[in-house]
């Protein structure tokens, strides 16, 4: 039989996903896509335009709170 002395340790969030998504100001989720960073002058604007800003869907909520429990 195991003791569990003190509290339960807290909810760690996953450091990479912490710095990949952002909550917008009306609650929803956005990340950025990748290959807006460099090297620009050689993609065609469709790839550039594809690589902007992505809404997660809300069916995906539920995954990204098990690993950013404090978002």
């Amino acid at each position: 039989m195991f003791i569990i002395l003190g509290p339960m340790p807290k909810m760690k969030s996953h450091s990479g996903a912490k710095k990949r998504v952002r909550k917008t100001g009306s609650g929803k989720y956005a990340m950025k896509r990748a290959g807006r960073n460099h090297l620009l002058m050689q993609k065609n604007k469709k790839a550039k335009r594809k690589n902007r800003t992505l809404m997660i869907h809300p069916t995906d909520y539920a995954r990204l709170k098990g690993v950013l429990p404090n978002l």
